[in-house]
């Protein structure tokens, strides 16, 4: 029998200083401090409500400065389950300075920040997928309207 992927269960960055890194998830997208260990040196975060036991894991490696571009991860997408969800976030990151881009996908609205370390994630909304159709099967990239967003699906 082949495996069968269902989903990412979770995240491991290595970041500068772990708490640091932590203090910004908490406090831009709510994530939750699961085990803080190693004397802060690790710090694992879980979603509010989720039942993965952890969903980020943050690992510090201190002042070192990592080579940019460089092979390897580009970002992490997390999911909200509404438009008025990813309007909050909108909101939150751009009070923490940390909005860096927005896009329209077809199939879902996406917003781009990065963290204290400048790591690039993503948070998206996927639309309903009897709305996706021929999107589906496209690379969209359209600037997004949120607001407009939030009147059509909110």
């Amino acid at each position: 029998m082949n495996p069968s992927i269902r989903r990412l269960n979770h995240a491991v960055l290595y970041v500068r200083d772990a708490r640091r890194a932590a203090a910004f998830y908490t406090d831009v997208l709510g994530l939750e401090v699961v085990i803080e260990a190693a004397s802060g040196a690790a710090v694992f975060l879980r979603a509010p409500g989720g039942d993965n036991h952890h969903d980020l894991g943050l690992f510090s490696v201190g002042a070192q400065e990592p080579p940019r571009p460089g092979i390897g991860l580009y970002h992490l997408a997390w999911e909200v389950g509404s438009v008025s969800e990813l309007v909050a976030v909108r909101d939150r990151l751009a009070a923490a300075d940390a909005l860096v881009g927005a896009s329209d996908h077809g199939v879902s609205n996406s917003l781009y920040g990065r963290d204290a370390d400048g790591i690039e994630f993503e948070v998206m909304w996927a639309l309903p997928r009897e709305h996706w159709g021929a999107m589906e099967h496209e690379a969209i990239v359209r600037p997004l309207d949120l607001d407009a967003e939030l009147a059509r699906w909110g």
